[in-house]
């Protein structure tokens, strides 16, 4: 009777590690990186609704929300303005990093090391981006 508890316990414990670690693998929220070619790539936000959609080349980008029922989808600018110009344009030479605040994001030129605070929002005023000096 002993062992068919402990072996009851072992296979609980051992299910409920498997689980944890399947949970932990497909809630990875980091930002996946695509081809160095593209041109565009779509950041997810800790809001599930809202990505950031940013041109690597120049840097200008737009916030980006879905819905399921169709009411709320939209793309509006976070940043109209090219950041390069256009001799300087090169895909993958701009991206995103996620902070620790669900509003913000760092925009990094990868040739040059200048950084941007981005923010999104729902609404327009607080919107933007801002140059970290």
């Amino acid at each position: 009777m002993k062992k068919i508890i402990i072996l009851l316990i072992l296979v609980i414990t051992t299910t409920d590690l498997f689980a944890q670690t399947q949970k932990n693998t497909l809630s990875d929220s980091s930002p996946k990186r695509q081809d160095n070619t593209a041109v565009y790539q779509l950041f997810p936000t800790q809001n599930m609704w809202t990505f950031i959609k940013l041109n690597t080349r120049n840097g200008q980008m737009w916030q980006v929300q879905f819905d399921v029922k169709g009411t709320n989808r939209f793309e509006t600018k976070l940043n109209p303005f090219s950041l390069a110009t256009n001799d300087e344009e090169v895909n993958n030479r701009f991206t995103l990093y996620p902070t620790q605040n669900i509003y913000n994001f760092m925009l990094l030129d990868q040739l040059d090391g200048r950084t941007w605070q981005v923010q999104w929002s729902m609404e327009p005023e607080n919107r933007g981006i801002m140059l970290i000096k």
